[in-house]
């Protein structure tokens, strides 16, 4: 079976949490061992998220007196991509020994003209109290939005239309390589009219998009979107909150989950199942493997209800 992993940034580096390079190899440590029990009996692709990591960049950027302007977000994206692949890598080689392994800086084209560019939603870099969040953004010129926890910077994040390394991602998969790519979602690019010139674009993709459209170009069996909670939660967050351990793409849909968590999460689990008639599951890192063999998370399937 072709599995497509996707990992939340919190994965990685979780809330709170000194953004440390040790800190994240530890993470990434945890993360190795519940890819490499999948990894044993199915053909794996691995990608992730990157906001704490690309805020991160974003603030030294904009900070560095040795900068005329701070790098756009595709250049620090594809910075992000390279640091976290390589982590990954080094972590599953370990994991996997004797595995081919191979972390793929990835491009994904957007529209120049997304309506996405005007309106910032995606959450990038650390929590901030109110009063400092917005110092920041007049210093910066950010837009900020309240996160759950607190203040946190904004930037657009337009919709994924292809993933320019598709065919290359095939090519490893056929030898036999478990594929790290299209990390953060990939790096945003344009591609001009006439010419199909691929330029930068300053945005930050959702990764679990990005991760459907992947798991649909490469024809995989099951989508597994793997997060800091045990499960999809109707009402979540209300005395009415309960675990929803099954559902179909318009189940997930009528829960209206927040933009800025779950909300993502569903959308591109809700695109998958819809567009090929394959599995999607959401849940919890360490329960990755029981999640794929039915034991625990959420699982999306197709609507099977005869009209």
């Amino acid at each position: 079976m072709r599995i497509v992993i996707a990992l939340g940034g919190n994965a990685l580096l979780h809330r709170g949490e000194h953004p440390d390079a040790s800190v994240q190899q530890a993470n990434i440590d945890r993360v190795a061992t519940a890819v490499a029990a999948l990894a044993h009996e199915h053909e794996v692709v691995l990608t992730h998220g990157n906001g704490p990591q690309i805020g991160l960049l974003a603030m030294e950027s904009a900070s560095d007196p040795a900068l005329s302007a701070p790098y756009p977000l595709d250049l620090l994206g594809a910075q992000t991509e390279g640091m976290i692949g390589s982590l990954l890598a080094r972590s599953m080689y370990s994991a996997l020994p004797g595995r081919k392994i191979a972390a793929l800086v990835t491009h994904t084209r957007v529209q120049a003209d997304d309506p996405a560019f005007a309106r910032p939603t995606k959450f990038v870099g650390q929590v901030y109290p109110r009063d400092i969040a917005r110092s920041l953004a007049r210093k910066h010129g950010w837009h900020i939005a309240q996160d759950t926890t607190g203040w946190r910077r904004v930037v657009a994040s337009p919709s994924p239309q292809e993933i320019v390394e598709t065919e290359t991602i095939h090519d490893l998969l056929a030898c036999g390589a478990l594929v790290v790519c299209a990390g953060g979602g990939g790096i945003p690019v344009t591609a001009d009219f006439d010419t199909g010139a691929l330029h930068g674009a300053d945005a930050v993709i959702d990764k679990d998009l990005t991760a459907a459209l992947l798991a649909e170009d490469l024809k995989a069996d099951f989508l597994l979107i793997l997060t800091d909670v045990p499960n999809v939660y109707a009402d979540y967050g209300t005395p009415d909150q309960q675990p929803l351990l099954d559902a179909t793409p318009d189940d997930l849909r009528r829960g209206r989950f927040p933009d800025g968590s779950m909300g993502p999460k569903a959308e591109a689990a809700a695109r998958f199942v819809e567009r090929t008639g394959g599995l999607a599951a959401i849940g919890a890192l360490d329960a990755a493997y029981e999640i794929v063999h039915g034991r625990s998370g959420t699982l999306v399937r197709p609507d099977l209800t005869v009209g």
